[in-house]
């Protein structure tokens, strides 16, 4: 049977659906490379809630889908951008994700980590940023967690210059339990974030970001670069102090970055990772037998669907993931804590559908087939 899919150009074609999967199952854990995905928040649709409302999160649905991302030796990001993060799930929500995903982490032996932010500010002097940061950071270390440093959207708008984040960062990193992660988000991701580090000047941003890390010997683990610019993540990583690891954040060029060249590799932590899991975990596995063509050959050509996922405004790409987890059967439901699963268009989900179903991503390409059909019922579009 086909699907009748909507174009943005307004038109309707036919799409004819895989049968089968990709066979892809659980497998060694990796040698070479450590992979993070940034997993996503499920909703309780049942909840009567609104977008301003705390959200409302399926705690059961939540933690199954990663003790899934687990069983096939990702680790987790916890409680990042993906969880919507300031787009939905609150502080309160997210120190309860933090805590519930680290206890369910200990019982599978699963790796995680978790954001530190200041979302529970909306603006403020630097005191209650510090402050801010050094309350999320006790969570973290207190439920046994390694922390990611998030950028903080109230410090781009507080800061004043290099000098303040220099300030800020050095005192978290010295009062650190242990190595942590630092977190360079761009603004494409977040457009409050521009001018982060204390200049819109790219080049002049990554100098200060860098006298971070090389200032604070041991207590950075890495540093996850969220830019969508491989050459220059590329350069930095050639920068970093030695043992300093480069997480990739670049939804666009993971491949390359990953695989690396004779200077060196990033590692990931990527939100892409979410609907991409067992897929990468396969590749990596490849690549642990420095097969670097056959790693290449399997995660190339999921390039294309992250494209389209992140493609701008690039901070709704976790409506894309959230429908592509529906359809893969990791939840019951497609709605999403803020009533994002609006922030995108039937066109764009459609696309997103396709893109994912030619990889074969769909464990039960049935099942995917018969949601996608009920969603563009819904929208008018007759199958």
């Amino acid at each position: 049977m086909t699907v009748r899919l909507p174009a943005a150009d307004r038109t309707v074609r036919t799409y004819q659906p895989r049968t089968r999967p990709l066979a892809v199952t659980p497998g060694t854990p990796f040698t070479s490379r450590t992979l993070y995905s940034a997993a996503h928040v499920v909703a309780d649709p049942y909840a009567d809630v609104s977008p301003d409302s705390p959200a409302a999160v399926d705690w059961d649905a939540t933690l199954a889908f990663r003790r899934h991302l687990w069983s096939h030796g990702l680790g987790v990001a916890e409680a990042m951008d993906t969880a919507q993060r300031g787009m939905g799930l609150d502080w309160a929500g997210a120190a309860e994700l933090i805590r519930r995903s680290v206890a369910e982490a200990r019982g599978v032996g699963g790796r995680i980590a978790c954001g530190v932010g200041t979302d529970q500010l909306t603006g403020g002097t630097l005191t209650e940023i510090r402050a801010a940061y050094e309350e999320q950071l006790a969570v973290v270390e207190e439920a046994g967690a390694q922390a990611v440093l998030m950028a903080s959207r109230a410090l781009a708008a507080t800061a004043t210059g290099p000098e303040d984040y220099l300030e800020i960062y050095g005192h978290l990193l010295r009062q650190a339990a242990g190595p942590v992660i630092l977190h360079w988000l761009g603004p494409m991701f977040d457009p409050a974030l521009e001018g982060y580090w204390g200049s819109a000047d790219p080049d002049a941003a990554t100098g200060t970001f860098l006298e971070v890390v090389a200032a604070h010997p041991g207590k950075v683990d890495g540093v996850k670069i969220s830019l969508l610019d491989a050459r220059r993540e590329i350069d930095l990583r050639r920068r970093l102090p030695r043992g300093v690891r480069c997480y990739t954040g670049d939804d666009f060029g993971y491949p390359e970055l990953i695989a690396g060249d004779g200077n060196g590799f990033s590692h990931a932590l990527l939100g892409v990772f979410d609907p991409l899991g067992p897929l990468a975990a396969q590749a990596v596995r490849v690549l642990d037998t420095g097969d670097v063509k056959g790693f290449r050959e399997l995660l190339d050509p999921t390039v294309e669907l992250s494209r389209h996922l992140f493609q701008p405004p690039t901070r709704f790409y976790k409506t894309g993931v959230v429908l592509l987890a529906w359809l893969a059967g990791h939840q019951s439901h497609f709605a999403m804590v803020g009533g994002l699963q609006s922030a995108r268009s039937l066109p764009h989900l459609a696309r997103a559908y396709e893109l994912a179903d030619r990889l074969g991503l769909f464990p039960d390409p049935e099942l995917a087939e018969k949601r996608i059909r009920n969603l563009l019922s819904l929208y008018g579009v007759d199958q």
